[in-house]
């Protein structure tokens, strides 16, 4: 090859690469084929990497954080103002769930391993390492049986499945669906939960959407084989309502995940006819979703979206219906006050009013960005899980401190941090089977 010809082939090699580029650039901008191959491949790569650049457990992990306090386990236990009975709980260091007394004494454990049920994430690939898998919101039955739901750190779905495990933590079934955040079972004994899973589907009039993008689903499941009864998008449940409007203002961080659905509530009787935005239709399930700030009645059968609202929360979860008809829930973030961020909030539906409130002090502050959790006990008591705290605490009307728990784990340098905390959750002793309490009191 002469001179002549070297200098063509490299005009032409630089040709190619010029026309290469803004070709690329033009699938790009465009956002036209084959732009979502690339895109996707891009994301999945980033999400690869970022999997395998978090090698840190402590400090580059969603289920650790940095210790507030030095104390562990029971500080406060009132027995004359605390609710009395069991407390059940999880933690961000595995997959395990501890059922202790007032005292702070574990009665009961349940453990079971992810790999010991699946060897693969719901999307089919390697699932996360152990200790990065954890058990989040956890639900006891009379008999001693645990509902579990699964989730992982760094991982896309992070939703990771249900399980049903007996008292000695075998298996009885497991729905390996992406369900995550929250379950709650109705007095017919099914489980409604939320899974997710990604869409290439758009939502017009929102540009910023990117793809793919999480959408959230309300799944009805069989309590006693884990059997999928229904399952609503709730995407478009909100896009074939008249509440559409929120979707439309999903802040620009949650793009990838406008809905970010985080806790769900069963309407019996009782409720529907107590919560007047239900109308007294016993049913539906009040969904709270974070990243668009909004309560949302659904009716799983129907697939409709009957009711939504906004109000004075931010990034809010645990949303619940209390008998008197008025809405409780955990709010993360709208208190605007240094180290007490968070609060609990009794809110009446009708007006947006804020009935109640606890709000941490100086003493004892409150603060935790996600997660999260508050438990209207029958004597009117707040069990309130601190997740980022590795705290659980019971309060009083008045705001007064009953009763109060600091997760024991430590790990990292000099055991500086603490595992998030979760699923807390208040049982009477007699609300257990005769021969699940007999087990209790044996194992004491």
């Amino acid at each position: 090859m002469d001179k002549a010809d070297r200098a063509g082939f490299a005009l032409f090699c630089a040709a190619m690469v010029f026309l290469a580029f803004v070709g690329g650039a033009f699938v790009v901008l465009s956002k036209s084929f084959p732009y979502s191959y690339f895109n996707d491949a891009y994301k999945a790569a980033q999400a690869t990497f970022g999997q395998l650049s978090a090698t840190n457990l402590h400090t580059e992990t969603h289920l650790w954080r940095e210790a507030r306090r030095d104390d562990r386990g029971v500080t406060v236990n009132n027995t004359e103002l605390a609710y009395p009975g069991l407390t059940l709980y999880t933690s961000g260091d595995g997959s395990y769930a501890n059922l202790i007394d007032l005292d702070g004494k574990i009665v009961h454990r349940w453990e079971l391993p992810y790999r010991d049920i699946w060897d693969k994430n719901p999307e089919g690939r390697a699932p996360r390492p152990q200790d990065r898998i954890y058990w989040d919101k956890v639900r006891l039955l009379p008999n001693g049986d645990l509902l579990v739901v699964i989730t992982a750190d760094n991982d896309t779905p992070w939703g990771y499945g249900l399980i049903r495990i007996d008292r000695d933590s075998k298996l009885v079934w497991a729905y390996h669906g992406a369900a995550h955040h929250d379950l709650v079972v109705t007095p017919d004994g099914r489980i409604v939960t939320l899974t997710h899973g990604f869409s290439e589907e758009d939502i017009p009039g929102l540009h910023a959407l990117e793809r793919p993008w999480l959408d959230d689903f309300l799944v009805v499941l069989d309590g006693e084989t884990g059997t999928e009864l229904s399952k609503v998008s709730l995407a478009r449940a909100l896009l074939d309502s008249r509440y559409a409007e929120p979707l439309y203002q999903t802040p620009s961080y949650a793009t990838a995940d406008p809905l970010h659905a985080n806790s769900v509530e069963y309407l019996d009787e009782a409720r529907s006819a107590a919560f007047a935005p239900a109308r007294g239709n016993p049913g539906q399930v009040l969904v709270s979703f974070r990243n668009i700030g909004t309560l949302a009645l659904v009716d799983p059968q129907s697939g409709a979206l009957t009711w939504a609202t906004r109000g004075p929360w931010l990034v809010q979860h645990d949303a619940r219906v209390l008998p008197n008809g008025n809405l409780s829930l955990f709010d993360n973030a709208a208190n605007y006050r240094e180290r007490n961020i968070s609060r609990v909030l009794e809110v009446n539906p009708r007006n947006h009013e804020v009935v109640w409130s606890y709000e941490g002090t100086d003493e004892h502050p409150f603060e935790s960005y996600v997660r999260s959790s508050a438990e209207t006990l029958p004597n009117g008591n707040r069990i309130i899980t601190e997740s980022d705290g590795g705290r659980l605490f019971e309060v009083t009307p008045s705001g007064e401190i009953a009763w109060e728990f600091i997760n024991p784990v430590r790990g990292g340098e000099d055991d500086r941090y603490i595992p998030i905390v979760s699923s807390g959750q208040r049982i009477p002793y007699g609300a257990l089977d005769t021969e699940f309490r007999n087990l209790i009191d044996n194992e004491r």
